[in-house]
């Protein structure tokens, strides 16, 4: 049983029609044909296995077919079946090589058989294939031939460099530049082929062959043709795929950008030794990253580029480009393209390609190194990854979160405008909040935390909001100056994920399957289970310590993780509260701040502190004067919204005096609030 011929000999076009991606050249050419405007000499030009050739010997089929004039040859008659694919060749059509007959007296010979009149077609057709290595003397021979052939005469000229055709024959000539294959077009040719042979083709592998064919036709079918050959049941596969071209794996590829986006250096030198000990290039290496680099830049700027066909990948793949791409900065990613660019240019010719990629990759890691501009703003994406989120900052108010000292007597119009959550989370005595009826202006007499008796004003919009319920969650203190609030952690959750699936797996499926973010602080990060089994396989799993160790890769922030089993965990622990209820407990005790008819209401189970609202606001006396002692710019009594800063969770002073200021409220103040309204 004889072999089949080559995959791209039995798939040779027969017609204009089934030439693919060059309509801009066989459209006119059948328009000429139909309208019998044929010239006597053509240059068809372009890169190799594009189709010149094969033009040229259907537009020798339409010049001799019997039914001529005509824009595609019939395939029925005796010319077109001698000139057909596989067909014995016609007397009357001359393909000439001109690599290795291209002198001077190959084209004296060429003269004297030319005025010879056709056999049996209508044309005498001479196909020059590789028309660029005839001599300037086998031109010169042709030239009056070519300038004024006899009628029955056409030339046709097939070539990869039209500019070393002697200019006087590339003038009398119409020239027809082809171009190379799109790689979408390709690919979906290739998928008919594959349904013709009735061999399966991975979607993965199929960008491989496209791109080992480089738009050239004829290489890409006899890329093909080889996978076909070595095919087994499962059809071509992109493990064959790979193993064959020699194309780095995708796995390799994802790992060794996760550990960039990472800045996980161990992970980095493993992937290069993984390279060298599989026995791969390590210079098709840095170009398939390069050429990796470049698909994140451009989905860095387009995210929708897979999707819409800018990249031609997979849709599994795309979806990991859109993922590594968000981990990075446009900076970052242009100056690590830069690096493996420019590190794949000095392994051109070098002895030891390993070192200059373990060096590239040194470089990519460290951008403090890197003093130029782009390692500057590599630097800066670092940063703006880590601190874009403005620290946890409370919605902005009218009043500045450090009001000079003069602006200080007008402070309580600014108290109902700021209604920080996160203030106001700290003080979980939740019954005393919870009264709905703070309608009406509070009506302090006098403040008897500091020494003056300034009232507040009259809250311009005492809105009630929602009735606080009691949260089951623990309430956690809020976060020091500067550092990440619970909607900024939530933002960045993916990438301390993702960081910690580089370091133990089990833990990022515990994170990603059964727990979320409740609460966080300076120091703290609560975690909630959906169950307790859950929980405990993750703190015995030493899961915490992982977690924590990608925080302070990715964030910088090094917390204590605590773990509780809440299913029902809410973003918010605590409740809104009425505006005026919650500026109060901020800095001091809102005892004089519910209206007398709250007094019916019996607290929860709460311990009645001897002395009564004399020992209250002896307690209040003695917070507002360790206050006052060390916090230097107040020369004068404080009134309520000075109050108000200085208690906000980001107060240092209150850190100085060794306990927060939500401790310290909670200690002194707790109990005697709901003594004293009970006394009132």
């Amino acid at each position: 049983m004889e072999s089949p011929l080559a995959l791209y000999r039995r798939y040779r076009p027969e017609s204009f029609a089934e030439v693919i991606g060059q309509d801009h050249v066989t459209e006119p050419l059948r328009a000429a044909l139909a309208n019998n405007r044929v010239n006597h000499a053509y240059l068809f030009s372009g890169p190799r296995g594009c189709g010149k050739t094969t033009s040229a010997r259907i537009l020798a089929r339409a010049l001799n077919c019997e039914r001529a004039p005509v824009a595609d040859p019939c395939g029925e008659c005796e010319s077109c079946r001698d000139l057909a694919r596989g067909g014995p060749g016609s007397i009357d059509v001359i393909e000439i090589d001109a690599a290795s007959h291209g002198g001077v007296d190959d084209a004296r010979d060429l003269r004297e058989k030319a005025f010879f009149a056709p056999v049996k077609s209508r044309y005498k057709v001479y196909i020059i294939d590789e028309a660029h290595m005839v001599t300037t003397q086998g031109f010169n021979a042709l030239l009056k031939l070519v300038e004024e052939p006899p009628p029955h005469l056409r030339f046709i000229f097939a070539t990869t460099e039209p500019d070393k055709v002697l200019p006087t024959i590339r003038s009398r000539t119409h020239h027809y530049p082809f171009r190379l294959i799109p790689p979408r077009l390709l690919s979906s040719y290739l998928s008919e082929l594959c349904d013709k042979e009735g061999v399966s083709l991975d979607p993965a592998a199929l960008p491989l062959v496209v791109r080992a064919g480089g738009g050239s036709a004829r290489d890409t079918l006899s890329v093909l043709d080889q996978l076909l050959g070595g095919a087994g049941s499962a059809g071509v596969t992109y493990e064959l795929a790979t193993g064959l071209l020699g194309y780095t794996p995708d796995t390799l590829l994802d790992d060794v950008v996760d550990a960039f986006a990472a800045g996980d250096g161990a992970a980095v030198f493993g992937v290069v030794d993984r390279v060298i000990e599989t026995g791969q290039d390590p210079r098709r290496f840095t170009e398939d990253l390069l050429r990796r680099l470049r698909d994140l830049v451009i989905v860095a700027a387009v995210p929708d580029a897979p999707a819409t066909g800018l990249i031609d990948v997979s849709e599994d793949q795309g979806e990991r480009l859109v993922a590594q791409a968000a981990r990075f900065g446009p900076a970052e990613l242009s100056r690590a393209a830069d690096i493996v660019a420019s590190g794949l240019t000095e392994m051109r010719g070098a002895t030891a390609p390993r070192l200059l990629l373990e060096l590239l990759c040194a470089r990519v890691l460290l951008p403090g190194a890197d003093h130029a501009t782009d390692g500057v703003l590599a630097r800066l994406d670092r940063l703006e990854k880590r601190l874009t989120i403005s620290g946890g900052a409370p919605t902005p108010t009218s009043a500045p979160p450090a009001p000079p000292a003069q602006d200080r007597p007008v402070a309580p119009a600014h108290r109902p405008d700021a209604p920080d959550p996160a203030a106001a989370r700290p003080e979980p005595v939740a019954p005393p909040v919870a009264e709905p009826a703070p309608e009406p202006v509070p009506e302090p007499v006098s403040e008897p935390e500091s020494g003056t008796t300034a009232e507040p004003a009259p809250a311009p919009e005492p809105v009630v909001e929602a009735p606080p319920e009691p949260a089951p969650t623990p309430a956690p203190a809020p976060a020091a100056s500067g550092s990440l609030s619970l909607v900024d952690v939530r933002r960045l959750w993916p990438d301390i994920v993702d960081a910690t699936k580089l370091r133990r797996r089990l833990a990022w499926m515990h994170l990603t399957q059964n727990c979320q973010v409740v609460a966080v602080d300076g120091t703290t990060l609560t975690l909630g289970f959906a169950n307790s089994g859950a929980r405990d396989s993750f703190v015995s799993a030493g899961c915490d310590d992982v977690l924590r160790q990608a925080a302070i890769d990715v964030v910088g922030a090094e917390w204590k993780i605590e773990t509780i089993v809440d299913p029902g965990a809410q973003a918010e622990g605590t409740p809104a509260v009425t505006r005026s209820a919650v500026a109060e407990p901020a800095a001091a005790p809102p005892a004089p701040e519910p209206p007398p008819q709250q007094a019916p209401q019996q607290p929860p189970a709460e311990p009645a502190e001897p002395g009564g609202p004399s020992a209250s606001a002896a307690a209040r006396e003695a917070i507002q004067q360790t206050r006052s002692a060390d916090h230097q710019p107040e020369p004068s009594g404080p009134d309520w919204a000075s109050a108000d800063a200085d208690a906000h969770p980001d107060d240092l002073d209150a850190d100085h005096q060794g306990m927060s200021a939500t401790e310290l409220l909670q200690r002194e103040l707790g109990a005697q609030m709901i003594e004293e309204i009970r006394h009132q």
